[in-house]
Protein backbone atom coordinates (compact mmCIF):
# COMPACT_ATOMS: atom_id res chain seq x y z
CA UNK A 1 0.00 0.00 0.00
CA UNK A 2 0.90 3.67 -0.43
CA UNK A 3 1.93 4.86 3.04
CA UNK A 4 2.36 8.51 5.15
CA UNK A 5 4.49 7.91 7.99
CA UNK A 6 4.21 10.25 10.67
CA UNK A 7 6.84 9.94 13.80
CA UNK A 8 9.82 11.89 15.21
CA UNK A 9 11.82 10.21 18.12
CA UNK A 10 14.29 7.01 17.46
CA UNK A 11 11.75 5.06 18.95
CA UNK A 12 9.54 5.21 15.64
CA UNK A 13 12.54 4.40 13.22
CA UNK A 14 12.33 0.26 13.52
CA UNK A 15 8.52 0.53 12.46
CA UNK A 16 9.41 3.23 9.53
CA UNK A 17 12.90 0.71 8.70
CA UNK A 18 10.14 -2.23 8.76
CA UNK A 19 6.91 -0.62 7.08
CA UNK A 20 9.38 0.52 4.05
CA UNK A 21 10.86 -2.89 3.35
CA UNK A 22 6.91 -4.11 2.34
CA UNK A 23 5.13 -1.30 1.25
CA UNK A 24 5.31 2.09 -0.33
CA UNK A 25 6.07 4.96 2.19
CA UNK A 26 5.63 7.89 0.20
CA UNK A 27 6.38 10.70 2.65
CA UNK A 28 7.26 11.04 6.05
CA UNK A 29 5.60 13.75 8.55
CA UNK A 30 8.56 14.71 11.47
CA UNK A 31 8.75 17.78 13.50
CA UNK A 32 11.21 20.78 12.74
CA UNK A 33 14.39 20.36 13.25
CA UNK A 34 15.15 21.60 17.03
CA UNK A 35 18.19 23.39 18.53
CA UNK A 36 19.86 20.56 20.60
CA UNK A 37 23.29 20.85 22.52
CA UNK A 38 24.64 24.13 24.45
CA UNK A 39 25.46 25.99 20.76
CA UNK A 40 21.63 24.82 20.47
CA UNK A 41 22.36 23.94 16.78
CA UNK A 42 19.55 23.29 14.62
CA UNK A 43 19.24 19.41 14.28
CA UNK A 44 16.67 17.01 12.25
CA UNK A 45 14.75 14.84 14.35
CA UNK A 46 15.93 10.62 14.40
CA UNK A 47 12.99 10.14 12.36
CA UNK A 48 13.71 12.84 9.52
CA UNK A 49 17.48 11.33 9.47
CA UNK A 50 16.11 7.76 8.94
CA UNK A 51 13.93 9.22 5.85
CA UNK A 52 16.98 10.92 4.42
CA UNK A 53 18.29 7.70 4.07
CA UNK A 54 15.78 5.98 2.85
CA UNK A 55 15.31 8.41 0.39
CA UNK A 56 11.65 9.22 1.72
CA UNK A 57 9.60 12.67 1.25
CA UNK A 58 9.85 14.35 4.68
CA UNK A 59 7.51 16.91 5.57
CA UNK A 60 8.27 18.89 8.62
CA UNK A 61 5.35 20.11 10.62
CA UNK A 62 4.89 21.10 14.47
CA UNK A 63 1.46 21.36 14.14
CA UNK A 64 -0.38 18.92 11.43
CA UNK A 65 -2.78 22.09 9.82
CA UNK A 66 -4.04 22.77 6.06
CA UNK A 67 -0.78 22.70 4.84
CA UNK A 68 0.51 19.28 6.02
CA UNK A 69 -3.16 18.14 5.27
CA UNK A 70 -2.94 19.57 1.52
CA UNK A 71 0.40 17.72 1.16
CA UNK A 72 -0.80 14.54 2.52
CA UNK A 73 -4.04 14.66 -0.18
CA UNK A 74 -1.40 15.10 -2.84
CA UNK A 75 -0.28 12.11 -2.77
CA UNK A 76 -3.27 9.87 -2.29
CA UNK A 77 -2.68 7.34 0.25
CA UNK A 78 -4.46 4.33 1.10
CA UNK A 79 -3.24 4.42 4.61
CA UNK A 80 -1.46 6.75 7.33
CA UNK A 81 0.88 5.37 9.88
CA UNK A 82 1.97 6.96 13.14
CA UNK A 83 3.87 6.35 15.98
CA UNK A 84 5.33 8.64 18.81
CA UNK A 85 4.86 11.29 15.93
CA UNK A 86 4.39 14.31 18.97
CA UNK A 87 0.89 15.84 18.00
CA UNK A 88 -2.58 15.37 16.91
CA UNK A 89 -4.02 14.06 13.69
CA UNK A 90 -7.10 16.17 13.31
CA UNK A 91 -10.10 15.97 10.60
CA UNK A 92 -10.00 16.87 7.63
CA UNK A 93 -6.41 14.85 7.62
CA UNK A 94 -7.95 11.98 9.50
CA UNK A 95 -9.90 11.21 7.12
CA UNK A 96 -7.15 11.77 3.77
CA UNK A 97 -6.02 8.07 3.33
CA UNK A 98 -8.53 6.05 2.29
CA UNK A 99 -8.17 3.66 5.36
CA UNK A 100 -7.74 6.68 7.84
CA UNK A 101 -4.69 6.08 10.43
CA UNK A 102 -3.11 3.20 12.37
CA UNK A 103 -1.40 4.13 15.50
CA UNK A 104 1.51 2.33 17.13
CA UNK A 105 1.05 2.88 20.56
CA UNK A 106 3.57 1.85 23.66
CA UNK A 107 1.24 0.00 25.92
CA UNK A 108 -2.27 -2.33 26.93
CA UNK A 109 -4.90 0.11 26.25
CA UNK A 110 -6.88 1.34 27.24
CA UNK A 111 -4.38 1.73 30.43
CA UNK A 112 -2.19 4.35 29.63
CA UNK A 113 -3.27 6.24 27.20
CA UNK A 114 -1.60 9.64 26.32
CA UNK A 115 2.13 10.43 25.16
CA UNK A 116 4.14 8.81 28.21
CA UNK A 117 2.37 5.12 28.66
CA UNK A 118 6.09 3.12 29.16
CA UNK A 119 6.83 5.86 31.59
CA UNK A 120 3.82 5.93 33.73
CA UNK A 121 3.73 2.15 33.96
CA UNK A 122 6.74 1.65 35.00
CA UNK A 123 6.39 4.49 37.70
CA UNK A 124 3.23 3.05 38.95
CA UNK A 125 5.14 -0.57 39.31
CA UNK A 126 2.89 -2.35 36.47
CA UNK A 127 3.89 -5.96 35.95
CA UNK A 128 3.66 -5.83 32.53
CA UNK A 129 3.19 -3.68 29.75
CA UNK A 130 3.14 -3.65 25.58
CA UNK A 131 2.04 -2.37 22.52
CA UNK A 132 -1.34 -1.92 20.79
CA UNK A 133 -2.19 -1.12 17.12
CA UNK A 134 -5.30 1.06 17.12
CA UNK A 135 -7.26 3.16 14.44
CA UNK A 136 -6.99 6.11 15.00
CA UNK A 137 -10.34 8.51 16.12
CA UNK A 138 -10.46 11.87 17.14
CA UNK A 139 -10.62 11.21 20.91
CA UNK A 140 -7.14 10.59 22.37
CA UNK A 141 -6.14 6.69 22.03
CA UNK A 142 -9.65 5.69 22.04
CA UNK A 143 -9.63 3.61 18.60
CA UNK A 144 -10.38 -0.14 18.16
CA UNK A 145 -7.20 -2.39 18.58
CA UNK A 146 -6.39 -4.23 15.62
CA UNK A 147 -3.51 -6.27 17.48
CA UNK A 148 -1.55 -6.28 20.78
CA UNK A 149 1.78 -7.78 22.84
CA UNK A 150 2.60 -8.02 26.01
CA UNK A 151 5.74 -8.26 27.69
CA UNK A 152 6.68 -8.81 31.53
CA UNK A 153 8.45 -5.26 33.20
CA UNK A 154 11.75 -6.15 34.68
CA UNK A 155 12.25 -5.67 38.30
CA UNK A 156 15.51 -2.98 36.94
CA UNK A 157 14.86 -1.91 33.73
CA UNK A 158 14.38 1.87 33.14
CA UNK A 159 11.69 2.86 30.86
CA UNK A 160 13.89 3.71 28.08
CA UNK A 161 15.06 0.18 28.24
CA UNK A 162 11.56 -0.69 27.85
CA UNK A 163 10.67 1.37 25.33
CA UNK A 164 13.51 0.64 23.42
CA UNK A 165 12.77 -3.19 23.07
CA UNK A 166 9.00 -2.30 22.52
CA UNK A 167 9.89 -0.41 19.70
CA UNK A 168 11.53 -3.23 17.96
CA UNK A 169 8.99 -6.33 18.73
CA UNK A 170 5.80 -3.29 17.89
CA UNK A 171 7.49 -2.74 14.80
CA UNK A 172 6.72 -6.21 13.91
CA UNK A 173 3.20 -5.91 15.55
CA UNK A 174 2.62 -2.99 13.27
CA UNK A 175 3.83 -4.06 10.04
CA UNK A 176 1.80 -7.13 10.17
CA UNK A 177 -1.68 -5.21 10.74
CA UNK A 178 -0.74 -3.51 7.68
CA UNK A 179 -0.22 -6.46 5.68
CA UNK A 180 -3.54 -7.88 7.07
CA UNK A 181 -5.34 -4.40 6.18
CA UNK A 182 -3.83 -4.55 2.83
CA UNK A 183 -5.37 -7.91 2.69
CA UNK A 184 -8.24 -7.04 3.89
CA UNK A 185 -8.01 -9.21 6.54
CA UNK A 186 -7.57 -6.92 9.52
CA UNK A 187 -10.22 -7.03 12.33
CA UNK A 188 -10.49 -4.62 15.03
CA UNK A 189 -11.90 -4.83 18.90
CA UNK A 190 -13.16 -2.16 20.45
CA UNK A 191 -10.86 -1.25 23.95
CA UNK A 192 -12.63 -2.47 26.93
CA UNK A 193 -11.70 -1.62 30.39
CA UNK A 194 -11.29 1.46 32.38
CA UNK A 195 -8.98 4.01 30.63
CA UNK A 196 -5.86 5.60 32.70
CA UNK A 197 -4.12 8.74 31.18
CA UNK A 198 -0.13 8.99 30.91
CA UNK A 199 0.13 12.78 30.03
CA UNK A 200 3.72 13.78 28.83
CA UNK A 201 6.42 13.78 31.96
CA UNK A 202 7.76 17.41 33.01
CA UNK A 203 11.04 18.00 35.14
CA UNK A 204 9.29 17.97 38.48
CA UNK A 205 7.69 14.38 37.99
CA UNK A 206 11.63 13.67 37.68
CA UNK A 207 12.06 15.22 41.45
CA UNK A 208 12.54 12.07 43.89
CA UNK A 209 10.85 12.25 46.95
CA UNK A 210 13.09 10.16 49.43
CA UNK A 211 10.44 10.15 52.22
CA UNK A 212 8.25 7.40 50.24
CA UNK A 213 9.60 3.81 50.66
CA UNK A 214 11.87 2.53 48.76
CA UNK A 215 10.28 0.57 46.05
CA UNK A 216 8.92 3.51 44.82
CA UNK A 217 11.70 5.79 44.44
CA UNK A 218 13.27 3.49 42.75
CA UNK A 219 10.27 2.97 40.36
CA UNK A 220 9.89 6.34 40.12
CA UNK A 221 13.55 6.70 39.24
CA UNK A 222 13.87 4.10 36.79
CA UNK A 223 10.39 5.17 35.24
CA UNK A 224 12.19 8.92 34.48
CA UNK A 225 15.28 7.40 33.04
CA UNK A 226 16.85 8.75 30.77
CA UNK A 227 14.51 11.71 30.38
CA UNK A 228 13.56 13.74 32.26
CA UNK A 229 15.83 12.29 34.42
CA UNK A 230 16.06 11.60 38.00
CA UNK A 231 16.51 14.04 40.54
CA UNK A 232 17.36 15.48 44.14
CA UNK A 233 18.52 18.75 45.41
CA UNK A 234 21.82 19.34 47.16
CA UNK A 235 22.38 22.58 48.52
CA UNK A 236 19.33 23.64 46.67
CA UNK A 237 20.88 22.47 43.26
CA UNK A 238 19.71 19.84 41.19
CA UNK A 239 21.79 16.60 42.21
CA UNK A 240 20.78 13.88 39.15
CA UNK A 241 21.00 9.77 40.08
CA UNK A 242 21.79 8.48 37.22
CA UNK A 243 22.19 4.82 38.11
CA UNK A 244 20.91 3.31 42.03
CA UNK A 245 19.56 0.17 43.27
CA UNK A 246 17.39 -0.70 46.55
CA UNK A 247 20.56 -1.73 49.06
CA UNK A 248 18.78 -4.90 50.00
CA UNK A 249 19.16 -5.45 54.06
CA UNK A 250 21.25 -2.58 55.25
CA UNK A 251 20.22 -0.77 57.96
CA UNK A 252 17.76 2.39 57.00
CA UNK A 253 18.49 5.77 57.04
CA UNK A 254 17.09 8.98 57.71
CA UNK A 255 15.59 9.96 55.07
CA UNK A 256 18.27 11.91 52.75
CA UNK A 257 20.91 11.27 55.36
CA UNK A 258 23.66 9.36 52.62
CA UNK A 259 26.63 7.50 54.19
CA UNK A 260 29.54 5.21 53.09
CA UNK A 261 29.15 1.50 54.23
CA UNK A 262 31.37 -1.19 52.86
CA UNK A 263 32.23 0.71 50.45
CA UNK A 264 28.79 1.14 48.91
CA UNK A 265 27.43 4.99 49.11
CA UNK A 266 24.07 4.70 50.38
CA UNK A 267 20.81 7.49 51.19
CA UNK A 268 18.05 6.98 52.88
CA UNK A 269 14.33 6.38 51.63
CA UNK A 270 11.18 6.55 54.16
CA UNK A 271 12.16 2.55 54.43
CA UNK A 272 15.25 0.97 53.23
CA UNK A 273 18.22 2.49 51.88
CA UNK A 274 19.04 3.36 48.24
CA UNK A 275 22.69 2.70 46.44
CA UNK A 276 23.87 5.40 44.93
CA UNK A 277 25.71 4.42 41.73
CA UNK A 278 26.50 6.89 39.26
CA UNK A 279 25.48 10.71 39.94
CA UNK A 280 25.91 13.83 38.84
CA UNK A 281 26.26 16.96 40.54
CA UNK A 282 25.07 20.29 39.08
CA UNK A 283 27.56 21.88 36.45
CA UNK A 284 29.51 19.06 36.72
CA UNK A 285 29.93 15.46 34.60
CA UNK A 286 28.58 12.02 35.45
CA UNK A 287 30.17 9.99 37.86
CA UNK A 288 31.09 7.37 40.02
CA UNK A 289 28.75 7.76 43.26
CA UNK A 290 31.91 6.71 45.18
CA UNK A 291 34.00 9.37 43.42
CA UNK A 292 31.29 11.87 44.08
CA UNK A 293 31.10 10.69 47.82
CA UNK A 294 34.98 11.73 48.73
CA UNK A 295 34.68 14.87 47.50
CA UNK A 296 32.17 15.87 49.67
CA UNK A 297 34.13 15.29 52.62
CA UNK A 298 31.97 12.35 53.83
CA UNK A 299 29.56 14.57 54.56
CA UNK A 300 25.87 15.19 52.71
CA UNK A 301 21.80 15.53 52.76
CA UNK A 302 19.94 14.90 50.03
CA UNK A 303 16.33 16.52 49.61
Amino acid sequence: MRLVFAGTPAVAIPSLRLLAQRHDVVAVITREDAPLGRKRVLTPSPVAAAAADLGIETVRANRLGEEATERVAALAPDLGVIVAYGGLVREPLLSTPRLGWVNLHFSLLPRWRGAAPVQHAVIAGDAETGAAVFQLVPALDAGAVFAELRRPIGADETSGEVLEALAVSGAALLTDTVDALAAGTAVARPQEGEPTAAPKLTIEDARLDLGRPVEEVYAQLRGVTPEPGAFVLLDGERFKLLEARPAGEATALPPGRVELREKRVLVGTGTAPLELRTVQPAGKKAMAAADWWRGTGGEAVLA
